[in-house]
């Protein structure tokens, strides 16, 4: 099982975490090695003159502690984005979208048609003649009971919220290519 490392809240664990910064990247800053900046961390070894010199501009930019953090919109620093992308996404979402309708579309043809079987069954079988008519109708009543069994509303579900999903995305899209 493996071992987790404890959470540490040295400035050095905290400066890591802020930066985003590996060890072994951050140890090679301080000209350190990363076995040696773990002690640190851990505060099993003391900062010598020179890491601290090294370390002090970043200590200096950290937020204060004290200070609740700010919510941070990593978009709100990107550059804007490059439209070959989103537009060749676009066109993805639009056509697979429009896959998915026409199949949502056959699917729901099926599915009328056999809750209407199932709703005019009944009174058919009743009044049913022969013998040939009335295993005719026992045949629709089976058809009409698979196509409107767990597995075709899975699929009918799926096929909405995939479709859903993708018109969402398509609109997202377009938005962000509205702003270029």
């Amino acid at each position: 099982m493996p071992r987790h490392a404890a959470y540490s809240s040295s400035p050095l664990a905290v400066l890591r975490r802020h930066f985003g910064l590996p060890q072994d990247t951050l140890a090679s800053f301080l000209r350190v090695t990363p076995a040696q900046l773990s002690r640190l961390e851990a505060g099993h070894r003391s900062l010598s003159a020179a890491v601290i010199a090294r370390l002090l501009p970043l200590l200096q930019v950290l937020p204060d502690p004290a200070a609740p953090p700010a919510p941070e919109d990593p978009a709100a620093h990107l550059a804007p984005p490059t439209a070959a992308p989103l537009a060749a996404r676009l066109d993805q979402c639009q056509h697979q979208a429009h896959q998915l309708r026409r199949e949502l579309a056959a699917l729901t043809t099926t599915l009328t048609s056999a809750r209407r079987w199932q709703l005019a069954l009944p009174p058919l079988l009743t009044t049913a003649e022969d013998e040939r008519a009335r295993a005719w109708l026992l045949r629709r009543q089976e058809q009409a009971a698979a196509d409107l069994d767990g597995e075709t509303a899975a699929r009918y579900h799926l096929l909405r919220l995939r479709l859903a999903a993708l018109e969402a995305e398509a609109a997202g899209l377009a938005a962000l290519l509205r702003k270029d």
